[in-house]
């Protein structure tokens, strides 16, 4: 009987009744996370694309330019990922961030898949497998995941965020994100993709609290219970705007400078990553999970990190051909006026080639 009473209080708790071991608001964050998925794994093809159309008549984005804010593709690519962003500022409000941010791996296969077709980068048949591994953790961390905390009012956030803990991570997120952006990005910006995707990543993370945060004063408003009367809900949606336009700024330089089928699963894995880690320290998900549900869902996560490798090491190699000379990309124009992209996945001291992804167009 006290089994059956607080499996009933959880249910509660989780917002609905249970279907098949997930409460109802977890079941409408995950089908918003999923549908965000696909809207903004085909966004990044779309906004790639208007990219290099708008960096052959004008100043690229990686050099620091913006003549792609002049081209309808690049506007289009954009307005997908906003219809895939509010999907998931939806599912945030939903279900915790350690069920709904891992489902990004989705967008990664479609991106990868989009890739191969409309831009010509081929995707390998052991990136194929990583695409089905990112299937395959994905699902074992959804079977797993925590039910959504339950929350009554904004001012409840605020006190999780302003605990020492968080208010510790928040500080070093911060002091690292200037020091990239104002020491390594001159520097490095445009030969280690890490630079670039480090300051999405750690951005990513706050923004991801923030939305969250700002998702649920939205759903208690809308329930009846107005949060916008409290100073928090502004001021986290003041961060959620800093963060997004952050976020893009270094993502558009790091789309146009590096390929696609890199940026996305090295972007996927940090932003996880830290996202889950925050969530962990601001929200305690795993407070309310017992040591096998953790050990699951860090399984899972491991398994769509597999997934992501494969995609990052196989994305230049070519079925039937055999490695060559190692050679260096060089940094110069091609036949269509468009620098050519892309950084080496190995060095050469290792004896393994440096293709331009653009050799095998």
């Amino acid at each position: 009987m006290a089994t059956e009473a607080s499996t009933s209080a959880a249910a509660d708790a989780g917002g609905g009744s249970w279907v098949d071991g997930m409460s109802a608001d977890n079941i409408k964050g995950l089908v918003l996370a999923l549908s965000s998925s696909f809207f903004i794994g085909a966004s990044f093809i779309v906004k790639k694309k208007g990219l290099k159309k708008a960096g052959a008549s004008g100043v690229r984005a990686g050099v620091g330019g913006y003549s792609y804010l002049y081209e309808p593709l690049w506007w289009a690519g954009m307005i997908t990922m906003i219809v895939g962003e509010v999907a998931n500022f939806a599912a945030y409000a939903f279900a915790p961030a350690i069920l709904v941010t891992p489902l990004g791996a989705l967008s990664i296969i479609i991106s990868a898949v989009l890739a191969d077709i409309m831009l010509k980068e081929k995707l390998h048949i052991f990136g194929i497998l990583g695409c089905v591994l990112c299937v395959v953790g994905s699902t074992t961390i959804v079977l797993h995941a925590p039910q959504e905390r339950e929350i009554e009012s904004v001012a409840e956030v605020w006190v999780l965020a302003t605990e020492p803990a968080f208010l510790f991570y928040a500080t070093i997120v911060l002091a690292t994100t200037f020091v990239l952006i104002f020491r390594f990005i001159p520097q490095y910006g445009q030969t280690h993709i890490m630079v670039y995707i480090g300051v999405c990543s750690l951005v990513g993370s706050l923004s991801v609290m923030s939305v969250k945060a700002l998702g649920i004063a939205l759903k208690l408003t809308f329930s009846g219970m107005n949060q916008l009367i409290y100073p928090q809900t502004w001021l986290f949606t003041t961060v959620v705007v800093a963060c997004i336009l952050t976020q893009m700024n270094y993502l558009n330089k790091a789309l146009d400078t590096f390929n696609t089928a890199v940026v996305s699963p090295i972007y996927y894995t940090m932003f996880t990553s830290l996202t889950i880690l925050a969530s962990v320290i601001m929200f305690k998900d795993w407070d309310r999970q017992s040591p096998t549900q953790i050990v699951t869902e860090m399984c899972g996560f491991v398994t769509i990190l597999s997934g992501t490798f494969l995609l990052h090491k196989t994305k230049d190699m070519v079925d039937g051909l055999q490695p060559t000379l190692p050679i260096r990309i060089p940094k110069h124009a091609d036949e269509d006026g468009y620098a050519a992209e892309g950084i080496p996945l190995r060095s050469a001291a290792e004896g393994i080639p440096l293709r331009s992804p653009r050799s095998a167009e």
